[in-house]
C-alpha cells in the first residue's frame, strides 16, 4: 500500500513538474483592415485562416459572417473545419458589402512569424462566385505591417500589430 502511494506521489509531482516547464507560445494582436470592391450583391462572408507551408489548414483566425447556413460555401475552409467537429470561436460579426470595410483584430501565435506559414482570406457572395485564395500571403514580420492586394472581392488588406 505505502509503495503505490509513492508511487502516485511521484507521478503527481512528476506531472506538475513538467506543466511548469511547458511554454505557452506569445501570441501578438493585429488589427486587419479588409477593404472591399465595390460590387453589386449581398455581403460577402469571409474567413481568415492560418495555413501551415504547404497550404493545410492549422486555424481559424476569422470569420465575418454570423449565419451558419452559408459556412459551406467557403468550401475551402469548410472542408478543413466540418471534420475537426470542433466550435468556431473567431466569428466576430455581420458580412461586409461591397466597397465597405471592416477592422477587425486577429490573434497569432508568434512562434509562427518567418517560419513558412500563411494567412489566407476566403471568399463568398450568395449567387455570386467563391474565391478560395481572394488574398494569401507568407506570414512574416514585414507582411504583419503591411498592404495586400485581393484577387477577388477584396481590394485589399491592411496589417498593422497592435501596440
Amino acid at each position: 500500500m505505502k509503495l503505490k502511494l509513492v508511487t502516485i506521489t511521484i507521478a503527481i509531482v512528476g506531472l506538475f513538474t513538467l506543466a511548469a516547464f511547458t511554454t505557452v507560445p506569445k501570441t501578438s494582436q493585429y488589427k486587419c483592415m479588409i477593404q472591399l470592391k465595390n460590387y453589386e450583391g449581398e455581403g460577402a462572408y469571409i474567413v481568415v485562416s492560418l495555413l501551415d507551408s504547404k497550404g493545410n489548414y492549422i486555424e481559424t483566425l476569422n470569420v465575418l459572417g454570423d449565419d451558419p447556413e452559408w459556412y459551406h460555401d467557403l468550401t475551402k475552409w469548410w472542408g478543413y473545419f466540418e471534420n475537426k467537429n470542433s466550435k468556431i470561436d473567431a466569428i466576430t460579426g455581420a458580412t461586409i458589402s461591397g466597397g465597405q470595410r471592416a477592422i477587425k483584430v486577429i490573434k497569432i501565435d508568434d512562434d509562427k512569424l518567418d517560419k513558412g506559414y500563411k494567412i489566407r482570406f476566403e471568399t463568398a457572395v450568395e449567387d455570386q462566385k467563391y474565391v478560395a485564395d481572394d488574398v494569401t500571403f507568407e506570414l512574416t514580420s514585414e507582411s504583419v505591417n503591411s498592404k495586400v492586394d485581393g484577387t477577388g472581392y477584396i481590394r485589399y488588406i491592411r496589417m498593422l500589430p497592435q501596440k
